[in-house]
């Protein structure tokens, strides 16, 4: 019988082994590969391209800095990166190298190809030269210019801060003005061909408009690439031989094209937004030229930045993602930078956003979840899973239509990339789930003889929320899904997206006698230390004197009875307010503070912060605090613990001011305490 599977082809850019890969070259691969187990969990045919671009003048000098041949040199650096994927678990169905014999054989036929069909002719070319981009800049293209006594132009520096030189040499060109015109016009015509969409105004606008010019496609100065078949002294240039990769790893002009004809056109083609004008602009015409289709979908992500900036070795701002691994586990590094990156745009990784995304969404939310529900299955099921049963109480139907809204709204996110959105989706079921525990109160059913269907039916309504949260991380996270399976009794085979049910629970499955965490809490200022301490070169001293310094000076000009009320107040970049974390928190006691006429003293339960207290100047607007006992209000839980009036305060109290007047900012009671506010 006929394969009757719908196909996907998906693939990353091939990566310049110039060095090692850190943590924001692997993020496009987990993007791509959770795509990938996405689909195939779907019920898709896959196939997952990555690999190497491994030509150029560049390599020729890393390896003669090495004391290599060039080959030497990209085999070991090939290994390394392989090796990275499998520390990754990327599930790439093939790794294309562009030193691959069958690579070299085809791009020379389509180099012949283009030559004879008139799309390439032989010229000469003059300009600034980056070795480090691999590209040619005109003058005015350059971000600084570098001039003699007599003001001619002697060097500068290309777009991307790397130095340029002039270079003159014959080359062979690529004819891209002739097919400007079909380009916008495609561009019209596929509005959504390049994601964000924002790109392709980015390409029209600076590219394409002011006037596409030809394209040098050879090179003569270094002989470290495919030689032109018919010119041997020429090299074919990077934008021919590297991105032709695409098609040629599905065997394009090869004696066998089967995997061509099933996979291509590509679905989605995965690059980083810096080589977004080679893909949305080169790629298409030399496709055109050569009478093949257009990939589906060009999806261009932003950067991860490191303190606000590309990460970079030269400037220290790099951590490898084999150091995160080995320290939090896979699982953990796949979630935070699928979480941390917002669709399209940059993402900003920093130790304590890391570390912190570890603690409260995995340790916390999903982590506890399981390790209850597990406990109470135990204690109160003998256990075993029991038969799933709705409306047994007033509180099973929203966690089903939660569960079914979540299931809907992530595939329809998970479709479009967004994968961070995707993941919130999956936490709104998280807590939804963790509230529905203080809802039902089990430990309160586990007393009254009569209600022992209540309690089965909401054991029943964990397990199954828990499933259907396991089976959706599942494309993301490679282990921790299997394990709540296993924990939970159920089959880790069964783990399917397609067709996902809340309602389809087994029943009578015996549980594990004792889970254990997933995810175990982490102390935040030892790991953001540690991570710090990765970094290529850590600036850690240097920031952390200023950031004393800072703190002292505030600290001598605060009164012991100055609050949030009172302090100046200041603008703050994004980063810094993401920095803060919000959460519910329910008074549980307040008095005043003896010998201080503006405090009041609250001690709050903040969830699994914990118990704490904290002093607020408020006084002179509630003379009656005790009637805030049991409101339920918002703190910020992570300021660092101070004193005030020989008192300690862990926290602050948001509220809010109106013609002198103060009020707490007073949150509906069926917020869990602890609850982040987002």
């Amino acid at each position: 019988m006929a394969d009757t599977k719908p196909t996907f082809y998906i693939t990353t850019p091939i990566y310049y082994p110039s060095g090692r890969l850190h943590i924001g070259n692997s993020y496009t691969t987990i993007a791509c590969d959770t795509v990938a187990r996405y689909k195939r969990s779907n019920g898709y045919d896959v196939f997952f391209l990555t690999g190497t671009d491994e030509h150029g003048l560049k390599i020729e000098d890393k390896a003669q800095s090495q004391g290599k041949t060039p080959q030497e040199y990209v085999d070991g650096m090939a290994t390394q990166i392989k090796q990275l994927w499998k520390t990754l678990e990327i599930s790439n169905d093939k790794f294309i190298r562009t030193t691959d014999a069958e690579h070299v054989a085809a791009v020379q036929k389509i180099f012949e190809r283009l030559l004879k069909q008139g799309d390439i002719y032989l010229g000469e070319y003059e300009g600034w030269y980056s070795e480090d981009d691999e590209e040619y800049f005109t003058e005015t293209q350059l971000a600084e210019v570098y001039h003699d006594d007599n003001g001619k132009v002697i060097g500068g520096k290309a777009p991307s801060g790397h130095e340029v030189s002039l270079v003159k040499e014959q080359s062979y060109f690529f004819k891209m003005s002739k097919y400007a015109d079909w380009l916008l016009d495609f561009y019209h015509s596929h509005p959504h061909f390049i994601q964000p969409e924002s790109r392709m105004t980015e390409m029209i606008n600076n590219f394409i408009k002011p006037g596409l010019e030809d394209l040098a496609v050879s090179r003569t100065t270094f002989t470290w690439g495919v030689p032109v078949e018919s010119d041997p002294k020429h090299v074919v240039y990077v934008w021919i031989d590297a991105l032709l990769n695409y098609i040629t790893a599905l065997g394009y002009t090869s004696d066998d094209e089967g995997l061509f004809k099933k996979f291509w056109p590509a679905d989605v083609q995965m690059v980083g937004k810096e080589i977004v004008r080679f893909h949305s602009i080169y790629w298409p015409i030399v496709l055109h030229a050569l009478g093949l289709e257009m990939p589906k979908e060009l999806f261009a992500h932003g950067w991860l930045l490191m303190k606000d900036s590309k990460m970079s070795k030269s400037t220290g701002n790099v951590i490898y993602p084999e150091t995160l691994v080995d320290r939090y586990g896979l699982d953990a590094v796949r979630y935070y930078l699928m979480r941390a990156m917002p669709y399209g745009n940059d993402g900003n990784f920093t130790p304590e956003d890391f570390v912190n995304r570890l603690n409260y969404d995995l340790a916390n939310d999903l982590g506890n979840l399981l390790n209850r529900t597990v406990a109470m299955i135990n204690k109160y099921e003998d256990g075993k899973l029991p038969v799933l049963k709705s409306g047994v109480t007033e509180f099973d139907a929203d966690l089903e239509q939660t569960a079914a809204d979540v299931i809907r709204n992530y595939e329809d996110l998970m479709d479009q990339m967004h994968f961070a959105d995707a993941l919130a989706e999956i936490w709104k079921l998280v807590a939804r789930t963790n509230k529905y525990i203080d809802e039902t109160e089990p430990w309160k059913l586990a007393k009254d003889d009569a209600a022992s269907d209540q309690l089965s039916a909401v054991m029943a309504h964990l397990a199954a929320s828990l499933r259907v949260i396991a089976t959706l991380i599942s494309p993301v996270m490679t282990h921790a899904p299997k394990e709540i399976f296993t924990q939970l009794g159920l089959d880790p085979a069964t783990l399917a997206l397609k067709g996902l049910q809340f309602a389809d629970l087994p029943a009578g499955e015996q549980v594990v006698a004792k889970g254990t965490p997933i995810f175990p809490r982490l102390d935040t200022e030892e790991e953001v230390d540690f991570i710090q301490g990765q970094m290529t070169k850590s600036e850690k001293t240097k920031g952390r004197a200023a950031m004393a310094a800072k703190a002292q000076k505030q600290e001598a000009a605060v009164d012991p009875e100055e609050t949030e009320l009172t302090l100046n107040k200041s603008e703050i970049r994004f980063d810094k307010f993401e920095k803060i974390e919000l959460r519910v928190a329910e008074i549980k006691a307040v008095d005043h503070v003896e010998g201080a006429d503006k405090l009041l003293r609250f001690q709050l339960d903040a969830g699994d912060k914990g118990l704490r207290q904290i002093l607020s100047g408020i006084a002179q607007w509630y003379p009656e605090p005790a009637s805030l006992v049991g409101k339920k209000v918002i703190i910020v839980a992570n300021l660092k613990p101070r004193k005030m009036r020989g008192q300690i305060s862990q926290g602050m109290l948001l509220s809010a001011e109106h013609d002198g007047e103060v009020k707490l900012a007073i949150v509906p009671q069926d917020l869990v305490n602890g609850s982040s506010v987002e």
